[in-house]
């Protein structure tokens, strides 16, 4: 009779949502796990749960009063974490047949993520072969019974959404000593979690997602700053999209891929979410890619206009180039600004209160963005991402990461470029996070001033940009990050020395592709191992494709909800072609990569990036790695050309004048590389060429092997 009063009330108060199927706990042995999340966890499994489990509760929580008074009506063993017998006490437990609930983290969440995962619960269920079933809570977080106190905005009843996931399985690792073994085994269970708090992510659109995160903080939170330095409230900012949505619905269609050409600024999101909310499809245009880059752009996706600042433009210096586009319409801001009307002043009033009316109906998997590959191996391809690609790549950074809206972004690397994109401007937008935008990542000296004037904590970029960074920055600058990612090109070793002696600070390294929106491997501080790129983020499953000539590692294919919906090629423009590498929803990364025994990532390098020689596959990557022991603090890139006798010759260029074949001779045997990896051409060049994004530029770099016959190479 109580249960079904208590039942009444928390469904009545707190609306609890349950979803589950019964038949996950027809098991004769299960271990049921769950987040946690508040103090109301355990009564809401309780009396949610159609199964009668027993709870594994600390003995400091079952000695007190208010808890010691609750614990009578439910089945409950007390264990002391620090005995050496807990674990067999659940063990004799779990052999019973009952079902056991048990909170891996063994404290509240304090950061709105997962917390530490305690590896007793998984070595019992690898010890029992008794089925895990993962439980996610959402919502008790928030209320006054958790302890986001000061970092979420806390509500008095809040909804709260319980979700039984299907059931897993932790096999007992076949290691040398109990250790490892029970280590292991925690890192199975860590990631059954993380893939639960994935699966698990509302189905939205980016709009919707926006708008969730104004109720969640409230219309007077601010949310984002550029240049201006003013900033922009999740209410202004809404002002600033609906207003943006009306006057762009008299000028585009539903459904049309519309260009953006902006810089990184407050009125770049509000122009992306009033796009998206208006069923338009941004396509952000790279604009250092140059009058071919843009043509070939815009032929791929089938743009027919463009929304850009004359300001920009001037500043830029790009107005000819944009103007010369052959059939775009160019639409400028500060003209459709002078275009608002009484009745468009009315209908923004009206839709600041019900701005969920404003959106044209849409689903989650239709179109959201269009990105453009950086073009570094040959035409830009457009990739046309979804609503749920992008936010589930953010579900994925953030259930791995633990960004908080304590922390501060700043935001450096362009919205063109899917890191900037993804990571740098939509994850703060739907999280609460605040975010600093600044124009262009090239302002070595200026960008560490902003960091530190700003209180930033969290700061995206290339090695090269990195690099930079580090060499103006003062001791002090970065004092306050918490999170410095690398991404987009492999973080060099002298780089990772230079954050760590300056400013006592480790280079978190990932890799990411456009097409995956775009992370698909990352360190965080929870794991984190040098000279690789991380584990992959949940929800990513993986094939390793073998590859003639290459014996260690393979070709990289992934599958996951962060894979783009396809390509829009320059031969094929308007018309999406999906990823199907090994199956449909199998994308090809292209990459040659290493996945050791903790499931940590190594990049070898591009499959694009081998050379052919003598019949033997030589990595790229690997010679400019030579190149960077042999001559640290210059700047290194290596391509190949086609050679009458070998195939391929390989050509190294470089910034530093003294690099010469015996150097690099010397730096191969060190290293025990083939002699093969040692280019006979050194050509040194003034600047390695960049895209704008910050990688190298390939192309040219191509283009200027095949020239032989410049003056400034070297042939030994």
């Amino acid at each position: 009779m109580l249960r079904s009063l208590l039942q009444s009330v928390l469904k009545v108060l707190f609306r609890v949502g349950f979803r589950c199927d019964p038949s996950v706990f027809n098991n004769p042995k299960t271990l049921i796990v769950a987040n946690h999340e508040s103090l109301l966890d355990g009564l809401l499994l309780g009396l949610s749960l159609p199964v009668n489990p027993v709870f594994v509760v600390h003995t400091q929580v079952a000695r007190h009063p208010l808890f010691r008074i609750g614990l009578r009506f439910v089945d409950h063993l007390a264990v002391d974490s620090t005995s050496p017998l807990a674990i067999k006490q659940i063990v004799r437990l779990v052999d019973t047949g009952r079902p056991v609930v048990i909170f891996p983290e063994g404290r509240l969440t304090r950061t709105g993520s997962l917390m530490k995962v305690y590896d007793g619960a998984a070595f019992v269920a690898a010890r029992t072969g008794a089925v895990v079933v993962p439980v996610r809570i959402d919502g008790t977080g928030r209320s006054y019974f958790g302890r986001l106190a000061g970092i979420y905005p806390r509500k008095l009843l809040p909804r709260i959404t319980i979700t039984v996931l299907p059931r897993r399985s932790i096999p007992m690792p076949d290691l040398p000593s109990a250790k490892l073994r029970r280590r292991r085994t925690g890192e199975l269970l860590r990631a059954i979690l993380l893939d639960m708090l994935v699966a698990t992510r509302p189905q939205r659109t980016l709009f919707d997602a926006f708008l969730d995160a104004k109720e969640s903080f409230g219309v007077n939170y601010k949310l984002v700053e550029d240049v201006r330095l003013q900033e922009e409230s999740y209410g202004s900012l809404l002002k600033m999209t609906l207003g943006m949505q009306r006057l762009l619905s008299r000028i585009t269609t539903p459904g049309e891929v519309v260009g953006v050409l902006t810089p990184n600024a407050a009125p770049t999101l509000g122009l992306i979410l009033a796009l998206s909310a208006g069923r338009r499809v941004p396509a952000m245009l790279n604009y250092t890619a140059g009058q071919d880059g843009l043509r070939s752009a815009c032929t791929a996706a089938g743009i027919r206009s463009i929304v850009t600042s004359r300001t920009f433009l001037e500043k830029a210096q790009l107005t000819a180039l944009v103007e010369s586009l052959p059939g775009i319409t160019v639409h400028y801001l500060e003209d459709l600004k002078t275009q608002v009307r009484f009745s468009d002043k009315l209908w923004i009033l009206w839709h600041l209160c019900f701005a969920r009316c404003a959106a044209l109906p849409q689903s989650p998997e239709d179109p959201a963005v269009v990105l453009f590959t950086s073009g570094s191996e040959g035409k830009p391809k457009g990739v046309v991402h979804s609503h749920q690609s992008l936010l589930s790549n953010v579900a994925q950074v953030r259930a791995v990461a633990d960004f908080t809206p304590l922390d501060k972004f700043m935001i450096a690397l362009p919205m063109f470029h899917s890191f900037g994109l993804t990571c740098g401007a939509i994850l703060p937008l739907v999280s609460g996070c605040k975010a600093f935008l600044y124009p262009s990542p090239l302002h070595y000296r200026i960008i560490p001033e902003v960091v530190y004037d700003r209180d930033c904590t969290v700061l995206f970029g290339t090695s090269t940009f990195l690099a930079n960074y580090g060499k103006y920055a003062h001791p002090y600058d970065f004092g306050r990050l918490r999170y410095v990612v690398a991404g987009a090109e492999k973080l060099a070793d002298d780089v990772r020395k230079l954050w760590i002696d300056k400013f006592g600070i480790r280079i978190l390294e990932g890799y990411g592709v456009t097409e995956c929106a775009p992370v698909v491997a990352v360190n965080v501080p929870m794991a984190c191992k040098i000279g690789s790129v991380g584990q992959f983020v949940p929800g990513v499953e993986t094939r390793l494709e073998a590859v003639p000539g290459i014996d260690e590692g393979g070709a990289l294919h992934v599958r996951g909800p962060n894979v783009m919906l396809g390509y829009y090629l320059f031969d094929q423009p308007g018309r999406i072609q999906p990823p199907q590498s090994m199956g449909p929803g199998w994308y090809a990364t292209g990459d040659i990569v290493t996945i050791d025994e903790d499931g940590f990532v190594h990049i070898r390098g591009r499959l694009k990036r081998f050379a052919k020689i003598a019949g033997e596959m030589v990595s790229l990557e690997v010679v400019e790695q030579l190149a960077a022991a042999a001559a640290p603090g210059h700047v290194h890139a290596a391509s190949s050309r086609p050679d009458a006798a070998k195939g391929e010759a390989l050509v190294l260029f470089t910034t530093s004048p003294a690099l010469n074949r015996d150097a690099l001779l010397a730096a191969a045997r060190a290293g025990g590389a083939s002699e093969l990896a040692v280019p006979r051409v050194i050509r040194l060049l003034e600047a390695i060429p960049l895209l704008g994004s910050g990688k190298t530029d390939y192309v040219q770099l191509k283009q200027l092997a095949a020239d032989t016959a410049a003056p400034a190479s070297i042939e030994a």
